[in-house]
């Protein structure tokens, strides 16, 4: 093959991105220098966290470049190498998804091993995605046997893995949300003890859920999510604050929470967090996850949408919501 498709950003949305935010661009594959590596990707990830990327604003990642290839993870096979350690059928994760072969400095990959599970795990269940539910809720939040915890967006890639997580380190009681009855039923299918479509009223359908406080909140949501869980906070209760997508295209400030006040008499901990401050835990999370998945008692789901030129397509359903479990694109 000499010819590499590419997504590249075509404009600063105002609003919610479009199709037109988006050009697919032909390119030549490119070839390895000294220490490089060329990857034939597999899988790539569309994510909450990239529509910030592509504001130029100031941010803890920097903004996606105007008629450049957008980046994220992806896991391919090297077809092409000028390292020594990485040899040509290596299947590798990286940083840069979004088109159809990747260059890259073979220090800026990392080996994984596709016999012990689908090359698409090591991006959903065993990547990022695992490992910020694993730190989010067992590190930020700081669970503890016995609590109650709630969990935003609960059918999406990480919140669904939240959710199994709790119950399995000993949590009393999970509940969640998600954006269609369905979904509900699928997280009842996984283990919670309760969920509700947020159609039907965020902060009613909580306290119904909820009839003796939410001691730990995993927001993804923000927004009316935030603001019912601070409502029906135990004392000293904890949130892992880790997106808020329910504002990620508003052009308007978001009216919710309006009841922060709540935090000091409730003595509440909100806690933002990234996932790469937490890789002390990734051994642990390894262990973990990999032992659930072997004996069957940890799920993941994923949605796969095939070929790079509708990775736009996907990334638009990942925040209209369409996606059960981890987003993929198949390249």
């Amino acid at each position: 093959m000499t010819s590499n498709r590419e997504i590249h950003l075509a404009s600063r949305p105002q609003g919610w991105p479009t199709e037109d935010t988006f050009r697919l661009v032909e390119t030549d594959v490119p070839t390895p220098g000294p220490g490089q590596i060329v990857v034939r990707n597999q899988y790539m990830s569309v994510d909450p966290y990239m529509r910030g990327r592509m504001n130029d604003v100031k941010s803890y990642v920097p903004p996606f470049a105007l008629d450049a290839p957008l980046d994220g993870a992806a896991i391919g096979e090297v077809v092409a190498s000028e390292a020594a350690d990485i040899a040509v059928g290596t299947t590798v994760q990286h940083g840069l998804g979004w088109r159809e072969y990747a260059l890259l400095d073979a220090t800026a990959a990392r080996p994984v091993d596709p016999s012990v599970a689908p090359a698409s795990a090591y991006l959903s269940v065993l990547g990022m995605t695992g490992l910020t539910a694993y730190a989010g809720l067992l590190e930020v939040a700081a669970m503890k046997p016995g609590e109650t915890v709630f969990v935003s967006a609960a059918a999406g890639a990480v919140g669904s893995l939240v959710g199994q997580i709790a119950k399995l380190k000993g949590a009393g009681r999970v509940i969640g949300s998600a954006g269609s009855p369905a979904k509900v039923e699928r997280l009842r299918a996984l283990g919670f003890d309760a969920a509700f479509d947020y159609h039907d009223g965020v902060r009613e359908s909580l306290r119904a859920a909820a009839p003796d406080g939410v001691d730990v909140y995993f927001d993804n949501v923000g927004g009316d999510h935030l603001e019912a869980a601070i409502s029906v906070m135990n004392l000293h209760g904890r949130a892992a604050i880790c997106g808020m997508i329910g504002q990620y295209n508003a052009t308007e400030p978001p009216a919710a929470p309006r009841n922060l006040a709540l935090v000091i008499g409730k003595r509440l901990t909100l806690r933002g967090f990234l996932v790469n401050d937490h890789n002390d835990v990734r051994a642990a999370f390894v262990r973990d996850v990999s032992g659930w998945l072997r004996d069957g008692t940890l799920s993941y789901d994923e949605t796969i949408v095939d070929g790079i030129e509708n990775a736009p397509a996907a990334f638009l359903g990942l925040l209209r919501g369409e996606n059960l479990g981890k987003m993929l694109v198949k390249v």
